[in-house]
C-alpha cells in the first residue's frame, strides 16, 4: 500500500501513514481549517498594520528632527571644522557665529572583556548546576568600584539548558548586555562583552553556583579577574577654548551652544560657525523636501497598509490644517517668501521670491519659520511630536495591535496543539480500524472501542 510521508505515531509504532489513512484524516480535519484560517488572516492583518504604524512613526520622527533642527540660529548658521579626522560639527540650534578652538585629548569608549578560548561554541561548560551571574555597572578607580546608581544591575541564570558559550551569550543579550561569541586567529571561540561608552559604565561581574563558570566569567576590578580586559571604559576628554569638558559619549550637544559635535579622533581643530543668507535658503529647501517626503509616505500608507486608519487620518488632517492656517504665521508673508502648496499637498518653494525676501529682510524671513516656537517649522515639529507622543492615537493603536498579535499568536499555538492531538488520535484510530477491518471511525460500530469524539472526550 502506498504511504504518505507524514510522521505521525500510529498504533503499531510505525512513523508513516497509509495514503488511505492520510486522506481520511485530512478529510475529517478539513472542517477545522476555518478557525485556523481566520486566525492566520487576523494575524497577517495585524502584522501589516503594526508595520504601517511603525513606518508612520518613523516618518513623523524624521520630519520632526529636521524641522526641529531649524530652531534658533540653526536656520541661518552652518558649522565647518578644520580637521575632519578629529571631529564633525553641525548646527542644530542657536549657535553664535564665531571661531572655537577644540583639543580632543581622549575619546569615550566602552569596556571590552573576553573569556578564555574553547574549541567549540556549543560545548557544555561546567556541570550544568544552577548558576547566577550578576553584572553591576559603575566607575572603576584606584579607590575602589563605585556603583552607577542610574544603571540597574543585570542578572542572568545559567543551567544545563544554556551552559555553553552560545547559551551564555544569548542569555546576556536577552538581559540587555552586548555579548557575542567571537572566533580568534587560532580558531578558538570566546565570549566577548562590550559595555556602553563612559567611565561610569565599567562592569563588575560576580558569579555564584557552578565553580567552572565562576572561574570563567568572574571580573572584579578590585579583585579576581577571570575575564580579560581588552579595553577599559573611559570618558571623552576635550577642551573648548581652554575649558575642559568630559563626556560619556563621543557625541556632544552642549559643549558649544547650538552645535552637535561628533568626536572621531584625538587632536586639535577649530570649529567655525558662520551666518549667511545662503544657509537660510539651503535649510528652507531641506525643510520643504523633508515635508514632501513625509507627505509622500502618508499618502502611500493611506492607499496601502493603513487605509482608513484613525492615527494616520489624524496625522494627515492636523498637518494639513496647520499648513493651511499657518498656525498664526501670516499666510500672505509665507506666500511672499515663495512658500505654497500643490494639489497633492506638497510644499512648493519659489526660489525667486525666496531670494527677494532674503535680500529685503533675512531676519524677518527667518522668523516666519523659527520664532521661539511660533514659526511654521517650530509648529510643524511640535505637531509631529504630539502625533507620536505617549498620549497619541498612534501610540494607543500600536499598543493595542501589539497586544492583539500576542493574543492571536497564543490562540494559534493552542489551536495547533489541539488540532495536532486530534489528527494524531484520528491517525491512530483509522490505522487500527484498517488493521482490524472495523467500522467507521466517525460513526463507530458495534464492538468498537468508541468514536473519535469518545476518544477526545
Amino acid at each position: 500500500m502506498a504511504t504518505s510521508t507524514i510522521n505521525t505515531a500510529t498504533t503499531n509504532g510505525s512513523s508513516t501513514l497509509s495514503t488511505d489513512v492520510y486522506n481520511r484524516v485530512q478529510k475529517t480535519m478539513s472542517a477545522q481549517n476555518g478557525a485556523a484560517t481566520k486566525l492566520s488572516a487576523a494575524l497577517k492583518a495585524d502584522q501589516t498594520k503594526l508595520s504601517g504604524l511603525g513606518q508612520l512613526k518613523s516618518a513623523l520622527a524624521a520630519f520632526q528632527a529636521l524641522a526641529g533642527s531649524l530652531s534658533g540660529g540653526g536656520l541661518s548658521t552652518s558649522a565647518s571644522v578644520a580637521s575632519k579626522s578629529v571631529l564633525t560639527a553641525s548646527s542644530s540650534g542657536a549657535a553664535k557665529a564665531g571661531n572655537y578652538a577644540l583639543d580632543i585629548k581622549q575619546l569615550a569608549q566602552g569596556q571590552f572583556l573576553t573569556s578564555d578560548g574553547f574549541a567549540a561554541s556549543d560545548s557544555k561548560l561546567g556541570s550544568g548546576a544552577l548558576t547566577t551571574v550578576k553584572i553591576d555597572f559603575g566607575t572603576a578607580a584606584s579607590q575602589g568600584f563605585t556603583v552607577n546608581g542610574s544603571s540597574a544591575s543585570k542578572t542572568i541564570t545559567i543551567d544545563s539548558s544554556n551552559n555553553t558559550l552560545d547559551g551564555i551569550a544569548a542569555a546576556l543579550k536577552a538581559a540587555g548586555v552586548d555579548a557575542k561569541v567571537v572566533k580568534d586567529e587560532d580558531g578558538k571561540y570566546a565570549l566577548a562583552l562590550s559595555g556602553a561608552s563612559g567611565a561610569a559604565n565599567s562592569m563588575r561581574i560576580s558569579v555564584s553556583g557552578d565553580a567552572a563558570l565562576k572561574s570563567l566569567l568572574t571580573f572584579d576590578p578590585d579583585g579576581t579577574q577571570k575575564l580579560k580586559q581588552g579595553a577599559a571604559a573611559s570618558d571623552a576628554v576635550l577642551t573648548v577654548d581652554g575649558k575642559q569638558i568630559t563626556s560619556a559619549s563621543n557625541t556632544l550637544d552642549k559643549a558649544i551652544a547650538g552645535l552637535t559635535l561628533k568626536l572621531t579622533g584625538n587632536g586639535k581643530s577649530d570649529v567655525t560657525v558662520t551666518q549667511d543668507a545662503s544657509q537660510i535658503s539651503s535649510n528652507l529647501k531641506s525643510f520643504v523636501s523633508a515635508y514632501n517626503d513625509l507627505n509622500k509616505k502618508l499618502q502611500a500608507l493611506q492607499k496601502g497598509d493603513l487605509k482608513g486608519d484613525t492615527a494616520l487620518n489624524q496625522a494627515v488632517s492636523q498637518l494639513s490644517t496647520l499648513l493651511k492656517s499657518g498656525g498664526g504665521v501670516s499666510q500672505s508673508a509665507l506666500a511672499a517668501a515663495g512658500l505654497g502648496q500643490d494639489s497633492n499637498g506638497n510644499l512648493l518653494l519659489d526660489d525667486k521670491k525666496l531670494q527677494a525676501a532674503l535680500s529685503t529682510d533675512a531676519g524677518a524671513l527667518t522668523k516666519l519659520f523659527t520664532n521661539d516656537g511660533r514659526g511654521l517649522a517650530d509648529l510643524l515639529a511640535a505637531q509631529a511630536g504630539s502625533l507620536t507622543g505617549d498620549s497619541s492615537a498612534l501610540k494607543r493603536e500600536t499598543t493595542l495591535v501589539s497586544k492583539d498579535i500576542t493574543s492571536i499568536t497564543a490562540k494559534r499555538a493552542s489551536l495547533s496543539k489541539a488540532l495536532t492531538a486530534q489528527a494524531t488520535a484520528l491517525a491512530a484510530l483509522y490505522t487500527a480500524q484498517a488493521q482490524t477491518s472495523s467500522g467507521s471511525a466517525i460513526n463507530g460500530s458495534s464492538g468498537s472501542a468508541g468514536t473519535l469524539f469518545d476518544m477526545l472526550g
